[in-house]
């Protein structure tokens, strides 16, 4: 449970130093629930410097530190073809860490040791669930 966009940033930072190169995490949750959010948090834990925003319209963002951390928004495509299309495979996995919002769009492309990460809206307005899915848990 985290009970604030600036606590979910400390947990998804302090997290993010124990995941190894090639790390896939498949972002899940509404519009809102934190996402982002969660991939600004990553940036901090692997020291990526300047901003950090959603690539909605870009799609993919590429930030730059000892570990390359790889944001995918798949908000906007239809599917894997799209997703083909648009090169995602180079990042399943790629030489750093890869965050994709909206990786159920592209479910069947996903590596079989993609973490899943599941965002939901808390009793109040700011505070949100996360849920790690490990690919070795039952």
């Amino acid at each position: 449970m985290s009970h604030s966009p600036q606590e979910t940033q400390r947990w998804a930072a302090e997290w993010a130093k124990t995941l190894p190169r090639g790390s896939v995490i498949a972002l899940h949750g509404d519009l809102g629930a934190g996402k982002t959010c969660l991939v600004q948090g990553l940036a901090s834990g692997l020291h990526v410097t300047g901003p950090v925003h959603s690539p909605t319209f870009t799609l993919i963002n590429e930030y730059q530190g000892p570990v390359p951390l790889y944001h995918l928004d798949l908000y906007r495509l239809r599917g894997e073809d799209d997703a083909i299309d648009i090169g995602v495979e180079q990042y399943l996995p790629g030489d750093g860490i890869t965050a994709i919002e909206w990786a159920e769009r592209i479910a069947p492309l996903l590596p079989t040791q993609t973490l899943h990460i599941q965002l939901d809206y808390g009793p109040d307005p700011t505070s949100r669930i996360i849920t790690v899915t490990r690919p070795d848990a039952p």
